[in-house]
């Protein structure tokens, strides 16, 4: 069927009987004013990509430590407390000696040759690597990081991604199991910054990938890898992820459960049973009851145990960072050989590695199906 409307026929009527044609400035044709042309919308239609991390120090020092862990545990999905008695002791008692320690610690593993925490290193490093992997999409495909807490800052990439021409955007959370005090923090800071818009981009939120098949087929794979890099086997291998107080869970938080998944799964992956694949949660932070088994109580007493043999993964971290470098490989290599251990591995994270890139490349290509 033809869409095109018809031309009506022209009457006939003797040229002589026409009307005159109407000249400018007749009373029957009125002068029309030149309007200006509605200001053009930004050509650009893009993507943006935003991975996100915890957070770092922006210097391996007492007053940056300090500003950073007030952000921190500050923020009421991490210390879901508000009372004047924890203010009290986070200013007055947590703050000043534990911004000083904590600065000794960072300066252990500090990237001096670029001034930042390995954390924030590998986290540009996975973004540089993952923009150059997603390049034959387009160049309306832009990819950036940001830290939670401390720089570069959500809302400031944010900015930087909308003022790009990016009308649609893929969040990224760096965290395999979902948590309220990493994974949804993130996303209250993002909402935060999209609430000050009246113009809100598309936005998704990449899900936990705790039991992805390729995640776990990665982490398995890596680990193999590296135990036939070592000069010894390990008698009993302990996965460690980062804790939480009990409290959480029971309030609903599925943290512990995803843990216990990814744990199970690569078990099965490997053909370890429970004692050869243990699982833990470390860094547990005041009085408070946290998930257990804890790790540095674990590493103490497999050695006194008679565990001489002992690797440790952290299948939590997307990134290694101080939880990684210092508490593990430090802290409780230390722990270990202190109670008879003789051969102790730090595996490190997936990062920026060949194998890491590639999942980070399998989980974006997942989030940006019909948008690329």
């Amino acid at each position: 069927m033809n869409d095109v409307l018809p031309v009506p026929p022209i009457p006939d009527q003797p040229a002589d009987e026409l009307a005159p044609p109407i000249q400018p400035g007749d009373a029957a044709c009125p002068v029309v004013e030149p309007v200006a042309a509605p200001a053009a919308a930004p050509a650009a239609s893009g993507i943006g990509v935003l991975l996100v991390n915890l957070g770092t120090p922006d210097a391996a020092e007492p007053a940056a430590v300090r500003r950073y862990l007030k952000e921190f545990l500050t923020d009421p999905r991490v210390i879901e407390k508000n009372s004047l008695l924890w203010k009290f002791v986070l200013n007055g008692i947590i703050l000043p000696l534990r911004s000083r320690r904590k600065a000794r610690d960072y300066q252990k593993i500090w990237n001096n040759e670029k001034d930042e925490s390995p954390l924030k290193t590998i986290t540009r490093s996975q973004a540089e690597k993952l923009a150059g992997i997603l390049e034959p999409l387009g160049q309306h495909v832009v990819v950036d990081w940001a830290m939670r807490y401390a720089n570069p800052s959500i809302a400031s990439r944010l900015e930087a991604l909308i003022a790009s021409g990016c009308d649609r955007i893929l969040l990224m959370p760096l965290y395999p199991q979902y948590a309220a005090p990493t994974t949804a923090t993130v996303c209250d800071e993002v909402f935060r910054y999209l609430m000050t818009l009246r113009r809100q981009p598309a936005l998704r939120i990449m899900a936990a990938y705790y039991d992805d098949p390729y995640y776990i087929e990665v982490l398995a794979s890596s680990l193999k890898a590296e135990l036939k890099a070592l000069p010894f086997q390990p008698d009993v291998i302990v996965a460690s992820y980062h804790g939480m107080p009990q409290e959480y869970v029971q309030k609903g938080d599925p943290y512990e459960s995803q843990c216990v998944t990814t744990t199970r799964l690569l078990r099965a992956q490997l053909g370890y049973d429970e004692n050869k694949l243990m699982l833990t949660y470390q860094s547990r932070f005041g009085r408070a009851r946290w998930l257990q088994p804890y790790t540095i109580k674990t590493v103490k007493a497999l050695a006194k145990k008679g565990v001489k043999n002992l690797v440790m993964i952290m299948p939590g971290f997307s990134a290694d960072c101080l939880e990684t470098l210092e508490e593990i490989a430090v802290d409780n290599a230390h722990v270990f050989k202190r109670y008879g251990g003789r051969n102790f591995a730090a595996i490190p994270c997936l990062n920026d590695s060949e194998a890491g890139m590639l999942m980070i490349w399998q989980l974006a290509m997942r989030e940006l199906k019909g948008w690329a």
